[in-house]
């Protein structure tokens, strides 16, 4: 814990709820996304040293950032400017450019984290087991897979927060991933898409708080409990997970710490640990891991500026380690300001 912090003044930028934002349910924020923003200003205000403010109106966020430049940032708006995901990197650059010190992932490492084929392909470069995957880029025929890859996992190669993954995701012949793969080019038009070898088993997430030089916690792996799911519904943490209250999804999937042996707990601690320094993450990640047919344990997914709320994967993680949610807050921000009084050559002990 710091002494005192290094920049107590400290400005928090939000998604805005006042515009339409397509990874929550009917494109909108409910009492529940306004639910979990309470908690951290409450988390937030119980730490000593430190003043909040917080800035969520995109119509007026930059000119409030240029005319009053905050000490340090932090970065928790997951949305994107204006709730568009793919101008997720365009704030943390606008800091940059105003030289303001900010929390989590640079741009660069937005743009790589955002492609999961990239991700995919650099996982794969570094020893990293990655499933099996068929790239269509728009336009594009679809391919045949051999019967023998279905199941298949069908998802577009960008988004986020689960957007165009569902339980029609999972497919399980041609015809099936054929439809699927058309519905999405009608939601999404103009995005990739990727088939994927559907991993059965048991799926993991690894959560990191820190930097690569400095301190760094890895939080004890998490396992998604699908338990209590009706076993006729696919073993997915799709969009209904996430923005969908009523559904089984929302109400029957549960976390828990991960069930592992050393040997596999440690590969996927490190595989975890060698992707945030090479993806280019600060501060804090999360990634996420499947289990293959093959009993392979194969990366998923990279996900730098991962939900901050209090019920959200890290949270949880945090919770196994008995981190309370304001210090797991306090651990991410102190994380950060460290980081950014020693890139601007201040003393850091």
């Amino acid at each position: 814990m710091l002494k005192s912090p290094f920049f107590p003044e400290v400005a928090v930028l939000l998604g805005d709820p006042r515009l339409a934002d397509h990874s929550k349910r009917e494109g909108t924020f409910h009492d529940e996304d306004l639910a979990t923003r309470d908690s951290m200003k409450a988390a937030f205000a119980s730490l000593q040293g430190y003043g909040f403010r917080y800035l969520d109106d995109h119509a007026m966020m930059l000119d409030a950032l240029r005319r009053d430049p905050p000490q340090f940032v932090v970065n928790f708006c997951d949305t994107g400017f204006a709730n568009d995901p793919y101008r997720e990197l365009n704030l943390p650059a606008y800091l940059e450019m105003l030289d303001v010190p900010y929390s989590g992932a640079p741009p660069a490492a937005m743009v790589l984290a955002w492609d999961k084929a990239v991700v995919r392909a650099v996982a794969a470069q570094l020893g990293i087991a990655v499933p099996a995957e068929v790239y269509i880029r728009p336009g594009d025929e679809i391919a045949a897979l051999p019967p023998d890859r279905y199941p298949a996992f069908v998802k577009p190669a960008c988004a986020d927060g689960s957007v165009g993954i569902t339980v029609d995701a999972i497919v399980h012949d041609q015809a099936a991933a054929h439809a699927r793969i058309q519905q999405l080019r009608a939601e999404l038009p103009g995005r990739a898409i990727l088939v994927q070898e559907f991993l059965p088993g048991a799926e993991f997430g690894v959560g990191i708080i820190g930097n690569p030089g400095r301190q760094m916690t890895v939080l004890p792996p998490l396992e998604v409990d699908y338990d209590n799911l009706d076993p006729a519904l696919p073993r997915l943490l799709g969009f209904e997970s996430k923005a969908l209250p009523d559904s089984p999804y929302w109400t029957d999937v549960k976390f828990r710490e991960a069930r592992l042996d050393t040997g596999d707990r440690s590969a996927i601690e490190a595989a975890a640990v060698t992707l945030f320094e090479r993806i280019g993450l600060r501060d804090y990640g999360r990634f996420d891991f499947r289990t293959g047919a093959d009993g392979v344990i194969k990366l998923m997914e990279v996900n730098p500026n991962p939900a901050w709320s209090n019920d959200g994967k890290l949270a949880f993680m945090a919770g196994f380690a008995s981190i309370e949610y304001r210090d797991m807050l306090r651990m991410i921000l102190e994380a950060a300001q460290v980081r950014a009084a020693s890139e601007r050559g201040l003393a850091t002990g």
